[in-house]
Protein backbone atom coordinates (compact mmCIF):
# COMPACT_ATOMS: atom_id res chain seq x y z
CA UNK A 1 0.00 0.00 0.00
CA UNK A 2 1.47 3.35 -1.04
CA UNK A 3 1.56 6.14 1.55
CA UNK A 4 2.96 9.67 1.49
CA UNK A 5 6.40 9.98 3.07
CA UNK A 6 5.17 12.51 5.65
CA UNK A 7 2.82 9.77 7.02
CA UNK A 8 5.70 7.41 7.95
CA UNK A 9 5.65 6.63 11.68
CA UNK A 10 7.98 4.64 13.99
CA UNK A 11 7.07 0.93 14.09
CA UNK A 12 5.88 0.82 10.47
CA UNK A 13 7.52 -1.58 8.03
CA UNK A 14 8.27 -0.07 4.63
CA UNK A 15 9.93 -1.26 1.44
CA UNK A 16 12.95 0.67 0.18
CA UNK A 17 15.37 -0.42 -2.57
CA UNK A 18 13.80 -3.91 -2.64
CA UNK A 19 14.29 -4.58 1.09
CA UNK A 20 11.96 -4.52 4.12
CA UNK A 21 12.78 -1.93 6.79
CA UNK A 22 11.35 -1.27 10.26
CA UNK A 23 11.07 2.47 10.97
CA UNK A 24 12.85 3.46 14.20
CA UNK A 25 12.70 7.28 14.15
CA UNK A 26 11.32 10.00 11.88
CA UNK A 27 12.02 13.72 11.70
CA UNK A 28 10.47 16.28 9.36
CA UNK A 29 13.03 18.91 8.37
CA UNK A 30 12.00 22.31 7.00
CA UNK A 31 15.10 24.06 5.68
CA UNK A 32 15.11 27.82 5.08
CA UNK A 33 15.33 27.27 1.32
CA UNK A 34 13.61 24.55 -0.66
CA UNK A 35 10.86 22.11 0.26
CA UNK A 36 10.45 20.16 3.45
CA UNK A 37 11.67 16.56 3.66
CA UNK A 38 11.41 13.67 6.10
CA UNK A 39 14.48 11.94 7.48
CA UNK A 40 13.87 8.32 8.51
CA UNK A 41 16.12 6.06 10.62
CA UNK A 42 15.31 2.41 9.92
CA UNK A 43 16.54 -1.15 10.51
CA UNK A 44 16.69 -3.93 7.88
CA UNK A 45 14.26 -6.68 8.88
CA UNK A 46 16.52 -9.51 7.65
CA UNK A 47 20.06 -8.38 8.46
CA UNK A 48 19.43 -5.95 11.32
CA UNK A 49 21.61 -3.19 9.82
CA UNK A 50 20.58 0.42 10.37
CA UNK A 51 20.41 3.18 7.78
CA UNK A 52 18.91 6.61 7.21
CA UNK A 53 16.97 7.82 4.19
CA UNK A 54 15.39 11.10 3.14
CA UNK A 55 12.27 11.71 1.10
CA UNK A 56 10.41 14.83 0.10
CA UNK A 57 7.18 15.00 2.03
CA UNK A 58 5.12 14.57 -1.17
CA UNK A 59 7.00 11.38 -2.26
CA UNK A 60 5.30 8.01 -1.82
CA UNK A 61 6.69 4.85 -0.22
CA UNK A 62 5.40 1.27 -0.01
CA UNK A 63 4.04 0.33 3.43
CA UNK A 64 4.14 -3.43 4.08
CA UNK A 65 1.47 -5.40 5.90
CA UNK A 66 2.79 -6.88 9.17
CA UNK A 67 0.68 -9.56 10.80
CA UNK A 68 1.19 -11.35 14.10
CA UNK A 69 0.35 -15.06 14.33
CA UNK A 70 -0.07 -17.05 17.57
CA UNK A 71 1.99 -20.22 17.11
CA UNK A 72 3.27 -23.28 18.95
CA UNK A 73 6.92 -24.31 18.69
CA UNK A 74 7.17 -27.94 17.56
CA UNK A 75 10.80 -29.01 17.02
CA UNK A 76 14.17 -28.20 15.43
CA UNK A 77 15.62 -30.06 12.45
CA UNK A 78 18.29 -29.45 9.78
CA UNK A 79 16.11 -26.88 7.96
CA UNK A 80 15.47 -24.75 11.07
CA UNK A 81 12.80 -24.31 13.73
CA UNK A 82 9.33 -25.70 13.04
CA UNK A 83 6.16 -23.95 14.22
CA UNK A 84 2.41 -24.52 13.94
CA UNK A 85 -0.19 -21.77 13.47
CA UNK A 86 -2.65 -22.24 16.37
CA UNK A 87 -5.59 -21.04 14.28
CA UNK A 88 -5.12 -22.87 10.95
CA UNK A 89 -2.83 -25.70 12.18
CA UNK A 90 -0.49 -24.99 9.22
CA UNK A 91 3.13 -25.95 9.91
CA UNK A 92 6.10 -23.90 8.70
CA UNK A 93 9.76 -23.45 9.53
CA UNK A 94 12.08 -20.52 10.12
CA UNK A 95 15.83 -20.71 9.43
CA UNK A 96 18.18 -20.70 12.42
CA UNK A 97 19.68 -17.30 11.46
CA UNK A 98 16.20 -15.68 11.30
CA UNK A 99 15.45 -16.73 14.89
CA UNK A 100 18.95 -15.91 16.20
CA UNK A 101 20.08 -16.50 19.79
CA UNK A 102 16.46 -16.67 20.96
CA UNK A 103 16.33 -20.18 19.49
CA UNK A 104 18.19 -21.51 22.52
CA UNK A 105 15.20 -20.71 24.72
CA UNK A 106 12.61 -22.48 22.53
CA UNK A 107 11.02 -25.48 24.27
CA UNK A 108 8.63 -28.09 22.85
CA UNK A 109 5.04 -26.84 22.98
CA UNK A 110 6.06 -23.24 23.82
CA UNK A 111 3.56 -20.60 22.73
CA UNK A 112 5.17 -17.81 20.69
CA UNK A 113 4.11 -14.93 18.44
CA UNK A 114 5.51 -14.88 14.89
CA UNK A 115 5.64 -11.59 12.95
CA UNK A 116 5.00 -12.05 9.23
CA UNK A 117 5.45 -9.62 6.36
CA UNK A 118 3.45 -10.39 3.24
CA UNK A 119 2.94 -13.93 4.62
CA UNK A 120 6.66 -14.60 5.20
CA UNK A 121 7.74 -15.20 8.83
CA UNK A 122 10.46 -12.72 9.84
CA UNK A 123 10.77 -12.73 13.65
CA UNK A 124 9.78 -14.62 16.81
CA UNK A 125 8.54 -13.11 20.07
CA UNK A 126 9.14 -15.45 23.02
CA UNK A 127 7.49 -15.33 26.44
CA UNK A 128 9.19 -12.83 28.81
CA UNK A 129 10.75 -15.63 30.91
CA UNK A 130 11.47 -19.35 30.57
CA UNK A 131 12.41 -22.09 33.04
CA UNK A 132 15.74 -23.79 32.23
CA UNK A 133 17.84 -26.30 34.17
CA UNK A 134 21.39 -25.46 35.23
CA UNK A 135 23.56 -28.46 34.28
CA UNK A 136 26.94 -27.06 35.31
CA UNK A 137 27.92 -24.35 37.79
CA UNK A 138 31.46 -23.18 38.36
CA UNK A 139 32.69 -23.31 41.97
CA UNK A 140 32.44 -20.19 44.08
CA UNK A 141 35.69 -18.22 44.32
CA UNK A 142 36.75 -17.68 47.94
CA UNK A 143 36.06 -14.15 49.08
CA UNK A 144 33.02 -13.54 46.88
CA UNK A 145 29.97 -12.16 48.62
CA UNK A 146 26.55 -13.59 47.83
CA UNK A 147 24.90 -10.21 47.28
CA UNK A 148 27.09 -8.66 44.60
CA UNK A 149 28.90 -11.35 42.64
CA UNK A 150 27.86 -13.95 40.11
CA UNK A 151 29.56 -17.03 38.67
CA UNK A 152 29.35 -18.66 35.21
CA UNK A 153 26.83 -21.46 34.71
CA UNK A 154 25.85 -23.75 31.81
CA UNK A 155 22.17 -24.28 31.00
CA UNK A 156 20.57 -27.43 29.59
CA UNK A 157 20.09 -25.59 26.25
CA UNK A 158 23.88 -25.10 25.95
CA UNK A 159 23.85 -21.38 26.77
CA UNK A 160 26.15 -19.86 29.37
CA UNK A 161 24.87 -17.21 31.78
CA UNK A 162 25.95 -15.61 35.04
CA UNK A 163 24.19 -17.08 38.08
CA UNK A 164 24.32 -16.29 41.82
CA UNK A 165 26.85 -18.24 43.92
CA UNK A 166 24.15 -20.23 45.79
CA UNK A 167 22.86 -21.88 42.58
CA UNK A 168 24.30 -25.36 41.95
CA UNK A 169 23.55 -28.01 39.31
CA UNK A 170 20.98 -29.52 38.82
CA UNK A 171 18.53 -26.72 39.72
CA UNK A 172 15.88 -25.08 37.55
CA UNK A 173 16.01 -21.30 37.22
CA UNK A 174 13.94 -18.59 35.53
CA UNK A 175 15.77 -16.70 32.74
CA UNK A 176 14.73 -13.45 31.02
CA UNK A 177 14.54 -14.21 27.26
CA UNK A 178 15.22 -10.60 26.21
CA UNK A 179 18.42 -10.01 28.18
CA UNK A 180 19.49 -13.62 28.82
CA UNK A 181 19.91 -12.85 32.53
CA UNK A 182 19.10 -14.87 35.65
CA UNK A 183 15.79 -13.78 37.24
CA UNK A 184 15.17 -16.18 40.14
CA UNK A 185 15.25 -19.78 41.28
CA UNK A 186 12.26 -21.74 39.92
CA UNK A 187 9.68 -22.34 42.64
CA UNK A 188 7.82 -25.41 41.49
Amino acid sequence: MKIQANNIRPGMVIENEGRSWTVIKTQIVQPGKGGAFIQVEMRDVESGTKTQSRWRTADTVEKLDVRQIDCTYLFEDESGYNFMDKETFDQFFMPVDAVGEKGGYLQDGMEVVIDTIEGKPVSVQLPQTVVVEVIQADPVVKGQTASSSYKPGMLANGMRIMIPPHIEAPIKIVVNTESGEYVERFKG
